[in-house]
């Protein structure tokens, strides 16, 4: 095995959130048993994990098993339900993790699986990597090429042109069974958007067939990161949910304002690159769509559903942890829920009916796409 594997000894000794192979997040069911990354980017997601001194990838599990733990777990639904392989704790396209990167594909491609599943990389890819792709006969593939822009190596050690490389290289014309995303991120006041950054970022989005622009997870143990490393602190404070501040979000608008297939959110790209319907139902929330093309906005309006109170309840009854569901209100926008212990079973719901489910201890405030408070005025906040 390339990756190390790991024994049930060393495994108990990893923090509680690291061992769970498979956790449910926003854009998909995540499957993480490789673990541990020697690319050094320094908002790296890892550091709310426990993970972030774990530089060298190691496994958990076998791919066997992991794809059994995935496909066999109680949120899992065939073709419906999104999977985000590796997303999490390493990079999927690392020399020693490629392999398990490709075993996981084509397990669950040889199960004539039809659903979603989001590749996010920022490392080189190559020709064998188009073949081995354009194997797959039944997954939605997309491969979402992370690409900021930055040039502080003490904040983003791995340069961003090799991610824009293998994007150029992977979207390469030609019958292709996978798509392509320039997964624009993490946009940051005064690290990379100048009208300059702006401009490459616009360029080398025609290369893919769709482009998501989002910012920076700024975590407290993020925070505690860049302080003790003495790198620039971009906020003031930190947030659960990303930061795009209003402003900034303009100027993107303005540098792609003769772009066609620019979106907010990871699913609606995801979704526009395949020609499908958003599968997180974001056209509830309307001024997310402003952007959005007439062609992805009818297909979104015609599979659009608002469910019904009952309708909820009957799917939430199939799981312990959604039997504790309240309804709170339903609107043609979003359906309002309390009861639920954590995210993960509000993204089940969401992904089974294709429609938003809100939880109100996190309202989405009108106009902020469901981001950060820092950065917007009180109008919209």
């Amino acid at each position: 095995m390339p990756v190390p594997l790991l024994g049930k000894e060393r495994i108990s000794r990893l923090p509680k959130r690291a061992q769970e192979v498979v956790e449910y997040r926003k854009s998909g069911l995540s499957l993480n048993h490789i673990q541990g990354c020697s690319l050094g980017c320094g908002y790296c997601i890892r550091h709310t994990y426990g993970l972030w001194d774990e530089n060298q990838p190691v496994a958990l599990m076998t791919d066997a098993q992991a794809v059994q733990e995935l496909v066999g777990h109680r949120y899992f639904q065939p073709h419906v339900t999104p999977i985000q392989v590796f997303n999490r704790a390493t990079e999927p396209f690392l020399p020693k993790v490629r392999p398990h990167t490709f075993a996981v594909l084509e397990d669950l491609d040889e199960r004539e699986l039809t659903n979603h599943v989001l590749v996010i990389t920022r490392h080189q890819l190559n020709e064998h990597d188009i073949d081995r792709l354009n194997q797959l006969r039944h997954l939605k593939v997309t491969l979402l090429f992370t690409y900021s822009g930055i040039d502080n190596k003490a904040i983003e050690p791995y340069p961003s042109h090799v991610a824009a490389d293998s994007l150029k290289l992977m979207s390469s014309p030609g019958i292709r069974r996978y798509r392509t995303v320039l997964y624009w991120r993490p946009l940051v006041p005064g690290l990379n958007d100048t009208d300059e950054h702006l401009a490459t970022a616009h360029e080398l989005s025609k290369h893919a067939d769709a482009t998501v622009f989002t910012g920076l997870f700024y975590r407290d143990e993020i925070a505690a990161y860049y302080k003790a490393n003495k790198l620039p602190e971009p906020y003031q404070g930190t947030a659960r949910r990303k930061i795009v501040p209003e402003e900034l979000e303009a100027r993107v608008l303005e540098a792609f304002s003769n772009s066609s297939a620019l979106f907010r959110k990871t699913s609606c790209a995801v979704s526009y690159a395949h020609g499908l319907p958003d599968y997180n139902g974001h056209y509830g929330i309307r001024e997310l769509c402003d952007i959005c093309p007439l062609s992805q906005l009818e297909l979104c309006a015609n599979a659009h559903r608002t469910p019904t109170v009952e309708g909820m309840h009957q799917i939430a009854s199939v799981l312990p942890d959604t039997r504790t569901l309240k309804v709170i209100d339903i609107t043609d926008r979003a359906a309002l829920v309390s009861g639920l212990e954590s995210e993960q079973p509000r993204y089940f719901l969401q992904h089974t009916l294709g429609f938003q489910i809100h939880d109100e201890h996190h309202p989405h405030r009108e106009n902020r796409h469901g981001r950060a408070e820092i950065g917007w005025t009180e109008n919209h906040a």
